[in-house]
């Protein structure tokens, strides 16, 4: 992750016990889909000529040269690309280096939910802009995600007795996936300690990986 990620994604089953974590557009994915429409800041390096009414703090006609203004992901991402740049992309604010530093100091006691609901989606995404931190960015988003790991899991075996929306305020979408995967593997556990599991299926992760192999080979 030290390295912007490449054009494809990791995907598995959630419902097979697996963390689904796209790094790329998903057409048909819904968490992707949310992530995409989260809002970046960004500055025009072009005038844009009749889209002044896009701009809110202003009555201009035009989109003038150094206008700022917050535009969903996907839009950023198609304005600012190797080939043409129109806009120039800066990280939101929960990845910038302060709010970097803080998640730093003590990344098991943020509300990353309240810095954005998928934030380590949309921070993979913005690995793609050449203007942002990428390698720092990355770092941070590996540091956070190893350092809450295990708190997730330990909170997910005993949320049984516990009030699981308050276990779960602080977390981004995909740790909540994460804490419902360690909730499945407690039940299935006991479930498996009673005697009522007896069959062994094959893994979803498996499954899915055997699945592309027949999809490349036809």
């Amino acid at each position: 992750m030290a390295s912007p990620p490449s054009a494809s994604s990791n995907t598995t089953d959630t419902s097979a016990g697996t963390l689904v974590l796209h790094t790329s557009n998903e057409y048909f994915n819904i968490d992707d889909i949310l992530a995409s429409q989260q809002r970046v800041p960004c500055s025009f390096e072009l005038p844009v000529y009749r889209l002044g009414y896009l701009n809110p703090n202003s009555t201009d006609e035009h989109l003038a040269v150094g206008t700022k203004m917050d535009l969903p992901f996907w839009l950023a991402r198609a304005l600012c690309t190797r080939r043409r740049k129109i806009v120039a992309v800066e990280p939101p604010k929960a990845y910038r280096e302060a709010q970097r530093e803080i998640i730093s100091a003590d990344a098991s006691v943020v509300d990353l939910q309240k810095l954005g609901p998928y934030y380590y989606s949309l921070g993979m995404k913005l690995l793609c802009f050449e203007d942002i931190e990428r390698a720092a960015l990355a770092t941070s988003l590996l540091e956070t995600f190893l350092r809450r790991f295990r708190g997730i899991m330990d909170s997910s075996q005993h949320a049984f007795r516990q009030d699981i929306n308050t276990l779960c305020s602080r977390l981004d979408e995909h740790e909540r996936q994460l804490f419902q995967i360690g909730q499945s593997a407690v039940s299935e556990f006991e479930r498996w300690e009673k005697g009522k599991s007896s069959k062994i299926t094959m893994s979803g992760a498996i499954q899915n990986n055997k699945k592309r192999k027949r999809e490349l080979e036809e």
